[in-house]
């Protein structure tokens, strides 16, 4: 009898994986200029109001129905609210406390909340392999969490909120996560539903943002434009659609390694771009999330 196949590894399955990974290791920067000027919280209704747009439009071209019913909206406003409105307005003001390295770095520890939850609320289990890579792949994440730490202008009470605030993010992300894998998610059509809840989560930001920040602020400068739209279209609508179906397929565990290698790539693309010099506490961390990612990835009983 053939053994199982290790699914994680298929090419259906680590395209989509790459995509999303560096889709969002770039985003760290951006986000960083989406701040200077506009509120936090508009910038993030700009974005999901063109991510909604782009995945109404995607949804309507396959034939797919935004009428979800009652119970689908429901579904898709939860959803909306936890990924679109929580986690990114946590994110982003984590950004204005500590350094963009950092906030990607504590986001690596996603996978925590996603095996804990998907055992909770899914029943599904951690095999000992994708346990031995989660533990090599944190240790990586520790290392760098440390050079990040140490190498932070911002001061250690800055330093405690903006970490808090990634923490309050990542809960509201992991939410998210799990929701998708549901059986519940399964009934809906994928882009339909993200559609919805991305319009309903920049409904949400949009009033969030006129109540703690007054009317609406745009610049109209070309890099944040551009930033607005890279980030609406690329790093929202086509990354989260790949993303959630990687969730559904391979379970929240194992799709949220693509956040311990997200700081990697956001190093990496650092250090063409704002001349980043690794350190060897650095490399050895991006060297150690690596290994526990190829670990994970290659187990052959994946999360049940």
């Amino acid at each position: 009898m053939s053994a199982t196949p290790v699914q994680s590894t298929r090419a259906a399955i680590l395209i989509p994986f790459a995509i999303v990974t560096l889709l969002w290791g770039s985003t760290w920067i951006v986000i960083r200029d989406q701040i200077a000027v506009v509120p936090a919280s508009w910038s993030i209704s700009y974005r999901f109001l063109i991510g909604g747009v782009a995945m109404a439009v995607y949804a309507l071209a396959k034939g797919e129905r935004l009428a979800l019913g009652a119970r689908g909206w429901g579904f898709a406003a939860i959803l909306g609210t936890a990924q679109f409105v929580l986690n990114f307005n946590f994110v982003y003001r984590a950004e204005g406390y500590i350094t963009s390295g950092l906030v990607a770095v504590v986001f690596g520890m996603l996978l925590i909340p996603n095996a804990l939850f998907a055992r909770i609320f899914l029943g599904q289990r951690m095999g000992r392999q994708l346990i031995a890579g989660s533990a090599v792949a944190m240790a990586g994440v520790a290392l760098l969490f440390v050079h990040e730490t140490r190498s932070d202008p911002n001061g250690p009470a800055a330093s405690l909120i903006g970490i808090g605030l990634t923490l309050c993010a990542i809960v509201s992300a992991s939410t998210a996560n799990v929701m998708q894998a549901s059986e519940t998610a399964k009934r809906y059509p994928m882009a339909s539903v993200l559609a919805v809840a991305m319009l309903i989560g920049a409904a949400i930001d949009a009033a969030f943002a006129f109540a703690t920040a007054g009317s609406p602020t745009f610049e109209w400068r070309a890099g944040y434009i551009l930033g607005i739209l890279y980030l609406g279209l690329f790093a929202s609508a086509v990354a989260f659609t790949l993303y959630f179906q990687v969730i559904r397929a391979i379970g929240p565990a194992k799709a949220a390694y693509s956040g311990v290698i997200v700081p990697v790539i956001a190093m990496l693309l650092s250090t063409v771009f704002e001349s980043y010099r690794w350190s060897p506490l650095a490399l050895a961390g991006a060297v150690l999330a690596g290994i526990g990612l190829v670990i994970a990835l290659r187990a052959r009983r994946p999360a049940r």
